[in-house]
């Protein structure tokens, strides 16, 4: 009861939790545990389902078993395809300070264009199967991370050392290569090209089992580097001046970013060819569906978005429209008219 002569006093309601963690709230931490988990479900869903469905062999006889193996190739190469993408673009993204670009605009898909023209320009059809091996699969690889690591070299370390330059650069330079492929492209014979235009479309099929000992462990390699710097590019995405504020050689992050960045697209254009918005895709999605800065939380969800989208698209235009080969064509349409509404949404690049 109150005393005479003063009023009462009702406890003050609780506050709002806030805190630095990697959630504004507990409701925006169980969504993520939500989403992390239904895509989980998806991913393996359409793992087995690609596995299983539409296998001629009863369910657990040894014909049933040796028909997934043989299955088993490609989504292993959708796995591969989907962890180079997905953590190649979003730290990009990240130290460029920019949702908009992807390391396409560093000439990757021109590059890989301009080697297979190259090759069937000067050999023939022959060219093709000389590109084919486990040697030529690795110096596609040094080619790309080579002129990638000349590019940032070059622009990063010198004197007047600008990121917006190198990008303008890259643009440049994948332009073009690409102008040089497409005057090649028409001194070709008809059945030549052919031959080469099947190789210039992303396609899961383009992959050679014999690649995945090489290409597995620089992919594991590659994004498991840039995971353990998962705090680092936190700090970066909040700018150079401020991360150099707080400690942070940016420079030199920098060009360790961009290094592993090219090995992870290196290994997925040459394993499968252009995948030119598929990274965009699946980043501007994880974005959305983490929304959280954490790139320990963002990465996992990128990663998993990106195998459902391919796996999931494959097994429609598999076993639905029997047109898988058009998958890669259906993935860039959408990322393109993603891309296309984020820039009228946002108005600038």
């Amino acid at each position: 009861m109150p005393i005479a002569g003063t009023t009462s006093v009702e406890p003050a309601r609780s506050a709002p939790r806030s805190g630095s963690g990697a959630f504004p709230t507990p409701a925006a931490g169980r969504r993520y545990r939500i989403v992390l988990t239904g895509l989980i479900v998806l991913s393996a869903a359409f793992a087995l389902g690609l596995l299983a469905w539409d296998n001629p062999m009863p369910i657990g006889t040894d014909g049933f078993w040796r028909i997934a193996q043989m299955r088993a190739t490609d989504v292993v190469v959708m796995a591969v395809v989907a962890l180079c993408q997905a953590v190649a673009t979003v730290s990009f993204q990240t130290v460029t300070n920019n949702r908009i670009i992807t390391p396409s605009i560093m000439g990757f898909e021109s590059l890989y264009t301009a080697v297979q023209t190259s090759a069937v320009y000067f050999l023939g059809i022959a060219g093709i199967v000389a590109l084919q091996g486990v040697p030529q699969f690795m110096l596609q690889i040094v080619l790309m991370v080579a002129l990638s690591l000349l590019l940032y070299g070059w622009l990063l370390s010198g004197r007047y050392g600008s990121l917006p330059v190198m990008l303008l650069i890259g643009i440049v330079v994948g332009g073009g290569l690409g102008s040089v492929s497409a005057f090649m492209q028409r001194l070709l014979t008809p059945s030549e090209f052919d031959v080469l235009t099947a190789r210039l479309f992303g396609n899961v099929s383009n992959a050679d089992p014999a690649y995945l000992p090489v290409a597995i462990p620089l992919c594991v390699l590659a994004a498991g580097a840039l995971w353990l710097r998962a705090r680092r590019l936190n700090v970066m995405a909040l700018g150079r001046d401020i991360s150099m504020g707080m400690g942070l050689r940016h420079r030199g992050e920098t060009m360790q970013v961009l290094f592993l960045v090219s090995v992870l697209m290196a290994v997925s254009t040459a394993l499968v060819g252009p995948m030119v918005f598929l990274g965009f895709l699946v980043a501007t999605l994880a974005y959305q569906a983490a929304d959280t800065y954490d790139h320990r939380r963002i990465l996992p969800v990128a990663v998993l978005l990106a195998f459902v989208v391919l796996s999931g698209a494959y097994f429609v235009m598999r076993h639905i429209f029997y047109a898988q080969g058009v998958v890669s064509i259906i993935i860039e349409l959408v990322g393109g008219c993603v891309f296309l509404f984020v820039i009228l949404r946002k108005g600038r690049l």
